[in-house]
């Protein structure tokens, strides 16, 4: 069985799809004769944490740990909310305080490429010893955060081990990097770390094929793409609402906010009585108040319901509780390649997707072929209204359902046995 070293920044109890996506490919690995062993921070500042991860990691799985410094932890002095949104990637420009605007301004240009780079001088120094006491001949580092491929860059050179380099999302074009007040030294010091690290990875994974047509023109190097995916459901069967529930799972941020969605929901409520008597709206997890106030400004306050942050379990017993399921992205040309998630989680709870998101999103080609919903653009409001109320009619005769959908390549069985073939087939 062959060894590989898995180095994440996420690993339980850190919350969120990151951690979802190594914990389960360690999960299935040894399923395909590939033994993972992996190391993560032992001191780390997750921005969400959820517990319940923790039971997910497989029994006997080597984990080592080392200790990080994390200036998040100095910077929570001055913004504790704000040092979270900013390690988490969620970051505001609209209202901000001029000490919020210098943390940004400090994140952006001191620590390059991000605040967990103190991380990589130790990790490289105890890991070049665990590489040739484990006999390890291949490892895979996974980022965001992308000080991570450092490690793995470093690694490299000192230890002539075969390396693999796993970006769950871009680099310098992922949404938020022009919020980052960098100045130029600063992008041209980013753009040159994202190539060394694209051009001295002996293999190179991402998570859609937008990211695979960006970086295969800086990069000769093969890239493959693996999406994220769902896991069986280990839980009890769950009932159906009997309300006409929309629900959304996760952060719902400003630059999310379909106007013609709540638009379209309400003019179905002052159309039509038994769409009021049944419509309920649940938006599970962080919503920004510019979100919550398009809502009350459309009259469907009534109608909505915000459990808050959930557990993973219990977003899945809401996932398929729901009469439809929301999918949302931003509006813009750098958003076209992300893909949630939790699409693929939506797509095991069996309950139609309604997606609304940007021009070519690639999340719309997968939404149709799999048969899991429907997807819009934005401002496609006749289409969105039209499509809620045949959903609507369907519920009323109880016939609200996904009879053909099309998911099973994306199980993180079938995912992980691709990722072991690409990191046992060596040229």
């Amino acid at each position: 069985m062959q060894k590989v070293l898995i180095i994440t920044y996420y690993w339980p109890p850190a919350g969120g799809p990151g951690v979802q996506r190594w914990l389960k490919f360690v999960k299935y690995l040894p399923q395909f004769n590939v033994q993972p062993i992996v190391y993560a921070p032992e001191n780390p500042n997750y921005p969400i944490t959820d517990t319940t991860f923790t039971h997910g990691i497989p029994e006997g799985v080597k984990v080592y740990k080392k200790k990080i410094f994390e200036p998040y932890g100095l910077a929570r002095i001055f913004s504790k909310k704000k040092t979270q949104q900013i390690s988490s990637g969620i970051i505001t420009t609209k209202d901000q305080t001029r000490i919020e605007k210098i943390l940004l301004w400090i994140r952006g240009n001191l620590f390059i490429p991000d605040a967990r780079k103190f991380w990589v001088k130790p990790s490289v120094s105890f890991l070049s010893g665990l590489i040739e006491k484990e006999n390890i001949k291949t490892i895979i580092t996974t980022g965001p955060p992308h000080s991570v491929h450092l490690i793995g860059q470093q690694l490299k050179k000192r230890t002539q081990v075969q390396w693999i380099a796993d970006f769950r999302d871009p680099w310098t074009s992922i949404g938020y990097h022009d919020k980052l007040m960098l100045t130029a030294s600063s992008k041209r010091k980013h753009k040159k770390l994202e190539q060394l690290v694209l051009n001295e990875a002996d293999k190179i994974v991402v998570t859609s094929n937008t990211t695979k047509a960006e970086f295969s023109q800086w990069t000769p190097k093969p890239i493959t793409v693996i999406t994220n995916g769902y896991d069986t459901y280990e839980g009890a069967a769950v009932a159906l609402d009997t309300s006409f529930t929309i629900s959304h799972i996760g952060s719902l941020l400003s630059g999310r906010n379909p106007l013609h969605l709540w638009e379209a929901l309400s003019q179905l409520v002052k159309e039509n009585q038994e769409f009021r008597q049944h419509f309920r709206l649940q938006l599970a997890g962080v919503v920004s108040k510019e979100v919550l106030t398009s809502i009350q400004s459309f009259g469907l306050e009534p109608y909505l319901e915000l459990p808050g942050y959930l557990s993973h379990g219990e977003a899945l017993e809401l996932q398929r509780r729901s009469q439809i399921l929301l999918l949302l992205e931003i509006d813009a040309k750098e958003t076209r390649g992300i893909i949630p998630g939790k699409v693929f989680e939506y797509m095991s709870a069996k309950r139609p997707i309604l997606g609304v998101g940007p021009k070519n999103w690639e999340v719309a080609s997968i939404i149709e072929t799999s048969n899991s919903g429907k997807s819009f653009e934005y401002h496609q409001f006749e289409e969105i209204k039209d499509t809620l109320w045949q959903w609507f009619l369907a519920y009323k005769n109880e016939k609200l359902s996904l009879p053909n959908s099309n998911t099973e390549e994306y199980h993180r069985k079938a995912l992980t046995e691709k990722l072991a073939k690409y990191i046992t087939q060596w040229e």
